[in-house]
Parts: structure tokens; sequence; C-alpha cells
């Protein structure tokens, strides 16, 4: 039985492989096809633009984070009722956790899923030396299948059939289309803003004409047969399938543009374990809802909205009552901002937020913190206990500044080796690194249970 997958690979970050992702899911929409999208690595704003194209919530596939079977078991559920799935890769192809391994890259991801893979090459500036970059990613490692390319930035149609002719001789692959240089159209609203954006579908004229231009240019009939391959069997064992039809408890979920960075996966494992997923908006306004026992804050852009976030004094002062009576609660990078004293934005201007946690929040220009996270529980933590891991990942351009002793509630091991973070106040679990629960299933049956006991005393 054969499905259709393909990975949309580049030589290195920034040569429009998401450009090329969301004008292939477009196009390949306006023809009438479903289409599945699938991210490599931690990114949350990438999948964002994949679900608002395709209509399907794209999902997040990483071979670091998660065991190769958690990811296959992802795939096969998320592509049932699509005509085609496509995987958006991650830096350059072989780039992963380490440069001396593919662990973590979209090469790994690849050769996990049976994926064929269309590398995108930057043409610029260059004819037969662009076969020379594809032979060199054909041969460098065994495993992953390069099965066609599609020329970037190309300075015409004269310029394309060089690069083409010479890259079909040299290295036996397809040259499936191009876009060229003049012609390239910026994703606008790659940062702020992003998910008003696509929420209003603001940017439906900008995805309808990225469609057409990548249709006119590129073979999609080619690309549809060189994405068959073999379909994933259903895992028998998914640690997704749902354990029981009643909700053993209501949590609160603050989902809203300043808060939107959640793994689908997280929430399904939620889900799954008995819980009611009850989504509100501090952003707009609205206030814990009733009868929840537990509360997740993700992430997000509250700097963003800090002054908006500032002036909801009821919404803010239902999150603390909840907090200090110990409802079990993992606020997460954005969200644990949000639990802080206040927030300085870059123009030096402070804006008072929840107040649970001692300390301020100031954002700068420069990047704080970025990598991948091994995350072990101090003593007391609720999600972690004694020597068990999860695993995550930290993104973000602000620092702390705690106001008092605070106590740590994990340590994390990154390329710089192990640092505490975070804070663990009662049933409060916050800090800046981002959790994937299909790390650490065991986190979700423990959070549940703390949020049993909170409600049966509250």
């Amino acid at each position: 039985m054969t499905e259709r997958r393909l990975v949309i690979a580049g030589t290195g970050s920034g040569v429009g492989k998401t450009t090329l992702t969301i004008g292939l899911m477009a196009a390949l929409k306006q023809k009438g096809y479903v289409v599945q999208g699938f991210k490599c690595g931690p990114d949350y704003i990438d999948p964002t633009y994949h679900t608002a194209v395709t209509g399907r919530r794209s999902r997040n596939i990483d071979s670091w984070m998660l065991e190769h079977e958690v990811v296959q078991d992802i795939v096969s559920r998320a592509s049932e009722g699509a005509d085609i799935s496509i995987i958006e890769g991650v830096m350059g192809f072989f780039d992963g956790k380490s440069p001396l391994h593919n662990q973590g890259s979209t090469a790994e991801i690849s050769m996990i899923t049976d994926s064929p893979v269309i590398l995108v090459v930057n043409c610029a500036a260059m004819a037969r030396s662009a076969a020379a970059i594809v032979k060199g990613f054909q041969s460098f490692a065994e495993g992953p299948r390069i099965v066609g390319v599609i020329a970037n930035r190309v300075g015409s149609e004269g310029h394309y059939k060089l690069v083409k002719a010479a890259i079909e001789q040299e290295c036996g692959v397809p040259v499936v289309g191009y876009l060229k240089k003049e012609g390239e159209i910026e994703i606008p609203e790659r940062h702020l803003g992003l998910v008003p954006s696509i929420e209003r579908g603001e940017l439906e004229p900008f995805f309808q004409q990225l469609g057409e231009l990548i249709g006119a240019t590129v073979d999609l009939e080619q690309i549809l047969t060189l994405a068959e391959t073999s379909s994933i069997a259903p895992n028998p064992h998914s640690i997704f399938q749902v354990k029981t039809n009643h909700p053993r408890i209501r949590m609160a979920i603050a989902r809203d543009a300043a808060f939107n960075f959640y793994y689908q996966e997280n929430i399904e494992l939620l889900e799954a374990a008995g819980v009611e997923c009850v989504y509100f908006s501090p952003l707009k306004g609205e206030a814990l809802p009733n009868d929840v026992a537990g509360l997740y804050l993700g992430g997000g852009f509250p700097e963003e909205f800090a002054a908006e976030l500032a002036a909801q004094e009821e919404v803010k002062e239902s999150i603390r009552q909840a907090i200090r009576a110990g409802m079990p609660t993992l606020a997460e990078c954005g969200g644990f901002m949000y639990l802080t004293e206040s927030i300085e934005t870059r123009q030096g201007e402070a804006y008072s937020m929840v107040g649970v946690v001692p300390g301020q929040v100031k954002m700068q220009s420069k990047l704080a913190a970025l990598g991948y996270r091994e995350i072990t529980g101090e003593p007391g933590n609720f999600l972690l206990t004694g020597e068990e891991q999860a695993k995550g990942h930290e993104f973000h351009y602000s620092t702390f500044e705690a106001a008092t002793e605070i106590t740590p509630a994990y340590q994390t091991k990154g390329m710089r080796g192990m640092k505490k973070e975070g804070i663990m106040q009662d049933n409060l679990v916050a800090g800046y690194t981002h959790f994937h629960f299909a790390s650490c299933p065991a986190l979700v049956e423990r959070w549940i249970q703390a949020c049993e006991e909170w409600k049966a005393h509250a």
C-alpha cells in the first residue's frame, strides 16, 4: 500500500524552504488535493502557516525530542484522509543536534518516515556548480532519498534551463521547477502579529498568489508521482490512544494571539488521558474558567501585547487566586513571563503582570537562549520525579531578574552543560523551557493526578 509523502529540504537555512512549502501546499489545494503539513524540529511559527493554508492542523515532528516510533505514529495518525503529506525541513538537510551525526536532522526524519526528498537549492549566480552541490548532498550519507530538486532564485527561464540540464545530467534526478529571484515574494508578518493575521484570514491573498506562482513554474503532477512511498502502519500501542471517554478533570488553557505556542500532541495527550481542555483568552479579558482543576499557560508573544494584558485586572486576579490556592499549573516561556511582576519592553516601558513570580522580565534585542534541553525535575516538582527526564527546547529574547530567592523547578542540560532553571512554588512549575509531553508521557498522568488531588481538597 502506498501513500504520498514528501520532505521539502534545503541546503541551508534561508534558501526558501518555507516559501516553497507553503506555495506547494497552496497550489495542490487549489487543484483540489487534501494536504497535511508537518514541520521538522521544535518551531511553532511555520506550522501555523501550514495550518492556515491546508485547513488541517500541522504537526511538529522531532527525532531528538521524540522516539522514532512516536514520530512515525504522529505522521501516520495525522496523514489519515490526506492525499499528500508535505514535511517542511529545518535548517540544512543534515543539520541537527550535533555536527557529528544526523540526530534531529531533516535527513533523519526523511529516513524514519521513509519519505522522498525534494532538495531546494539557491541557484543564484551559478549554473553547473548547482549540480556539484546536489551531488554532494546525494553522496554525503546513505539512507535519505533525494528524488528531485527545485531551483530557487534563478535569474530567468534560460538560467533555469542551464541549472536543470547540469543537475539532471550529473545527478540523475529531475529538477521539477523553479522560482525566479525577482519574482520571489516574502512571507509577511513572520513574527509579530502572526496568529491574529492568520485567524482573520488576512494572508489568504498571499497564499493564493504564492500558490498560483508555484503552480506556474513547478510540475505538480511530477511532485505527486515522486511523493509516492510506503504507508506507515498504525501503532497498536500508540501513546495517543484514548484511555477514557469520561473527563477526569477540566483544565484551562490560555490560547490567543499572546499565548499560542502549544504542540498539538501535548493537547492530545492530555485529552487521551481524560482532560477536558477549556480554552480562554487573557488578551480578550476572559478570566479563568469556572470548575477547572489545572492551568496551562503556553508560550507566545506576551511582550507584544504587554499593555493589553496589563489592563486586564480581572483576568490577572483570577489566575493569581488560582495559583495561590495551589491549582497545579505549568507555565512555559511566554506563560512564565506573564506570571512575573512585570514585563519591560525593548522601549523601556514596564507593564504590570500577574505577579505570582517575584521578579521582572526584561526584553532585549539579542537572543538570550536557544537550543534543545534535557529536563530533570528538582525535588518536589509534581511533573517530573526522580531521575525521570523530559525533552524540550528554549528560545527567547528576554531575561528574568528574580526579586527574591526562588526555588528552581528543574535542571536543564543543553550544549553548554547543566543549569538550574525556572521556578517552583507549591503546585506551580514555570520557566523558559518548552516541554514536549510525548518525550515523557508519564508527566501527563502525574499532572492529572495532582489536579484530582487538589480538586478533592479545594
